[in-house]
């Protein structure tokens, strides 16, 4: 006899980790690559720009932190447009926004006309790194998802890297405007294979009743046989009344773990932006040489690789709340100890390399958290919020190194205090585990215990979370 009982979407995702998954892999990688590389394009050009323009230093503090006003507001504004219109569309409108802003920026002919495009360039990059977290989670199968999104997420880092490299050589060659036409031109190409290659998320279509034929064709490419049996298909959520995506996340269920996701990742941006704008200047302070200050100072992303995958890879294994919590907390021993062990290079350097790993590790663990704690028709808004909020963070830290050199503090007391923040970021987590009213993450949701009438396939079924915790 046909089995025409409805099909949870997130048990066909979870059969195996496909070709087409991978190749959905490879796509919101090169989102995030690309991401990185057109984040950090300015900065590589800053040189340049003074030398041309003849500007002094000071004025490209506005250019330089343009970028960042429309990240976080580009984020805040994506995740509510992309759980009610969908991840895909948002996804490729804001890598074409952010690929024409920087094309436009590389024919800007004074400082305002870069600080507004690089500010407009912003609120497309922000749109899409929460879209492709929140889109690569919900493909992952439930058993290698932290781990898939971190390593999705290590797109950053490399794209940043890479857009050094190209850097270096491009403006010799071609002038620092090459760089900002390689990082739009790339974003329109990557946009034409997400358009021929990327589907909607098939949770979010279950979640929104969308035509059964739809999920099907996407399904049966991950599953690899036909589904045509099935009489529908559903994906098991948990109930929250909220009629708005942004009404999800701060719902009685869920407003303690959002507020202790902002806050954790606040923290983790205060330090991270504190110490890539200012270490060299400590380091120096600290009786070093500028080409010592440097090489330390390059030790300290180095390892947010390694971090980042042994992060996702025990957030699978273990509590993932508990996983971050500790990469924080091993943070701030390590930041705390950097400003105890400036006695030789190599062990200022060791020390640096180890607070970068676990920095990093725990950060960019962050979004693949925030994905797995919300409903899917709040996953978008949540992820978005908590980077978007977390920008400001960035700022803050940017600023607050500045006034600490203002006041002339000891290098042992600036990196006391730099442990703070990530302390807090790990009691932030942990109270999240601890009081926060979690239902569970959505790769953990039971099945319904009677699925919905035939007759009514989209129903999407109930799921009792009365009782769950994490």
């Amino acid at each position: 006899m046909t089995n025409k009982a409805p099909l949870d979407v997130q048990t066909v995702i979870d059969e195996r980790f496909s070709p087409y998954q991978r190749l959905l892999l490879a796509l919101c990688f090169l989102v995030v690559a690309v991401d990185g590389f057109d984040t950090a394009a300015v900065g590589y050009i800053a040189p340049a720009l003074v030398q041309e323009w003849g500007v002094p230093r000071a004025a490209l503090g506005p250019v330089l932190s343009a970028a960042l006003f429309g990240l976080a507001i580009g984020a805040l504004t994506a995740g509510p447009l992309a759980d009610r219109h969908g991840r895909r569309i948002v996804l490729l409108a804001s890598v074409l926004f952010f690929g024409a802003g920087s094309l436009a920026s590389a024919f800007a002919a004074t400082l305002e006309q870069l600080t507004a495009l690089r500010f407009l360039t912003g609120l497309g990059l922000g749109a899409a790194m929460p879209n492709a977290v929140t889109l690569m989670s919900e493909f992952a199968p439930a058993r290698y998802r932290a781990a898939l999104v971190n390593a999705m997420f290590c797109g950053f880092p490399l794209g940043s890297s890479a857009g050094g490299l190209l850097a270096s050589w491009l403006i010799p060659h071609y002038g620092w405007r090459s760089v900002l036409l390689l990082g739009g031109v790339a974003p329109l190409l990557l946009a034409v294979l997400l358009w021929r290659h990327l589907p909607e998320s098939v949770r979010h279509l279950a979640a929104r009743g969308a035509p059964a034929a739809e999920i099907r064709r996407v399904l049966e490419r991950i599953a690899g046989r036909d589904l045509s049996a099935a009489a529908g298909f559903v994906a098991a959520e948990p109930v929250v009344s909220a009629r708005s995506a942004v009404g999800v996340i701060l719902a009685r269920d869920y407003r303690l773990g959002s507020l202790m996701l902002w806050l954790a990742y606040f923290m983790g941006l205060l330090i991270f932006y504190l110490l890539t704008s200012w270490l060299p200047i400590l380091i120096k302070d600290a009786g070093f040489t500028i080409s010592q200050a440097a090489l330390m100072t390059a030790l300290f992303p180095l390892g947010g690789g390694i971090g980042t995958l042994a992060a996702g890879y025990l957030m699978d294994r273990f509590n993932p709340n508990r996983v971050v919590a500790l990469g924080y907390a091993l943070t701030a021993a390590l930041i705390f100890a950097v400003g105890q062990g400036t006695a030789t290079m190599l062990s200022l350097g060791g020390l640096i390399f180890l607070a970068g790993t676990a920095m990093n590790g725990a950060q960019s663990s962050m979004p693949a958290l925030a994905a797995g704690f919300y409903p899917t028709h709040g996953r978008a808004t949540g992820v978005a919020w908590m980077l978007g909020i977390g920008r400001f963070g960035g700022i803050a830290g940017a600023l607050l190194g500045g006034e600490l050199l203002r006041r002339q503090l000891e290098l042992e007391l600036i990196f006391a205090l730099l442990a703070i923040p990530a302390a807090l970021a790990t009691a932030a987590l942990l109270c999240k585990q601890r009081f926060a009213a979690a239902l569970k993450p959505f790769d953990a949701v039971p099945a319904p215990a009677s699925p919905p009438s035939p007759a009514n396939p989209q129903e999407k079924p109930h799921v009792d979370t009365s009782s769950s915790r994490g």
